[in-house]
């Protein structure tokens, strides 16, 4: 199978997303866009489309990342979900798969830092594919905005801060708010992008922002398995 990706910062890696891809032997290609590298002129030679996070919003002008392009973006999830290929967006990648969908994306009603539950609807359990999710999972967090919804889609978790994190808008394609990807580099990665202090400044006026060190040393082997479960589930 051939995997591409789509990342919009060098602070927002694929994580278990690209090891999944890695150990299961698929072909891997990215587009870096925080390179200002071009996405591909078709999604022909694409069979799994993952759009990663990062701390643009779907409609961000280019002035403060004039590296980023929306529309570009939005056309290219357009063709891929007119080729009916996998395709699996996270974070900000859920955001523009929503919109790419016709839907608005939205501010959620709280800002998500750190290891939270998710919890699965009635038709997330029902889900041939997130259903081995299991009823509950603690996941990871960091954002501030969730993905619409069109007339079609299907929420399946949510959590305390946020109703939308795991959304299937066709059979083949899922937007998720949570980052089921994260491991000890990641959030290295992200906390070091934020700040600390900006963390700790966070977390004294908001209900979900964790403490950077209790975010470090989470064990996040369990929800990386349960996003290989879903994996191969969905490409089987």
């Amino acid at each position: 199978m051939r995997v591409h990706f789509i990342l919009h910062e060098t602070f927002e890696v694929p994580g278990a997303y690209l090891k999944w891809a890695q150990e299961r032997g698929h072909q891997v290609t990215t587009t870096k866009v925080y390179e200002n590298e071009a996405l591909p002129e078709t999604v022909d030679e694409i069979d799994f489309l993952i759009v990663m996070g990062g701390p643009q919003s779907p409609d961000e002008d280019r002035e403060n990342f004039p590296y980023y392009d929306p529309k570009s973006e939005l056309a290219f999830m357009k063709e891929a979900i007119a080729a009916n290929i996998y395709i699996v967006g996270a974070c900000l990648g859920a955001q523009l798969l929503s919109v790419a969908y016709g839907a608005k994306y939205e501010h959620s009603p709280e800002r998500e830092i750190g290891v939270y539950p998710i919890t699965l609807t009635e038709a997330g359990l029902k889900d041939n594919h997130v259903k081995v999710l299991g009823p509950t999972l603690n996941t990871g967090h960091w954002h501030g905005d969730m993905p619409g919804l069109t007339e079609d889609a299907v929420v399946l978790a949510t959590s305390q801060g946020c109703p939308r994190q795991i959304i299937r808008f066709s059979p083949k394609h899922y937007a998720f708010q949570a980052h089921l990807e994260f491991d000890p580099e990641a959030v290295d990665l992200l906390i070091a992008a934020e700040g600390e202090e900006v963390l700790d400044e966070q977390r004294s006026k908001l209900n979900f922002v964790q403490n950077p060190q209790d975010i470090r040393a989470y064990d996040y082997r369990e929800m990386n398995t349960k996003l290989y479960a879903f994996l191969d589930s969905l490409t089987k």
